[in-house]
């Protein structure tokens, strides 16, 4: 079994019911779907490439059918990151992203979806990267779940401390500017690993498409827990 259907089984054997990662009313709000592909022509790499410009279009989306966040990701073979040198190495680009985003305004709240310790958190200040990030870890009854929240703001990290305990629905975070986020449209990169080594304040977001197989033993769809 991959890594979504492990966690899959695992919350229905035990009928563990996830909180939120943010504020969602599923009767009143919309989502608009964010694809990142080539098959996106409306995006184009000079827009892509301007984090104002990138930004327009995403708010854009937003405003134009009231929804309340944009989404989408979750093993999308993606162009956009050819604006980051962050993503290329020598035999293969990376281009295949490995969590959900939740595109929204600055500010807004991200909570932790169930119990847990702060496993780690850095700030990993780099064009393109994670900006500020939250390693969560959770004890799921015998199954450990690890949670990334990437692109946060700095305030988020004030006062963190590893080992920390966070209790389900619990604030954890706010969505970072694209100041101090890794130079992205305010969005949060939500990620869910049921191992991570020796990774501290930081694991792969965006992998390489030819891994994919492989990458789907260890990384669950984050929409078992999103309810989205």
């Amino acid at each position: 079994m991959d890594a979504t259907a492990i966690l899959a089984n695992h919350l229905n054997k035990h009928h563990i019911l996830p909180g939120k990662v943010v504020d969602y009313n599923a009767s009143a709000d919309s989502l608009y779907p964010l694809d990142l592909t080539a098959a996106n022509t409306e995006l184009t790499a000079e827009m892509v490439a301007d984090t104002a410009a990138f930004s327009v279009y995403i708010n854009t989306q937003l405003l134009t059918g009231n929804y309340r966040y944009a989404i989408g990701g979750y093993m999308e073979h993606r162009t956009v990151y050819s604006r980051s040198a962050l993503f290329d190495t020598a035999d293969e680009p990376r281009r295949l992203h490995l969590g959900t985003d939740i595109w929204g305004d600055a500010g807004l709240p991200v909570y932790s979806p169930f119990d847990a310790t702060v496993h780690s958190f850095a700030d990993n200040n780099h064009f393109g990267d994670y900006g500020p990030t939250i390693i969560l870890q959770h004890d799921l009854g015998g199954l450990t779940l690890y949670s990334l929240y990437g692109h946060l703001s700095r305030a988020s990290l004030t006062g963190l401390q590893t080992g920390q305990s966070i209790a389900v629905n619990q604030q954890i975070g706010t969505l970072g500017t694209a100041h101090e986020n890794g130079s992205w449209p305010p969005h949060l990169h939500f990620q869910l690993m049921l191992a991570i080594g020796a990774a501290r304040g930081d694991y792969l977001g965006v992998g390489k498409f030819t891994q994919k197989d492989m990458l789907l033993q260890n990384i669950a769809d984050p929409k078992l827990v999103l309810g989205f």
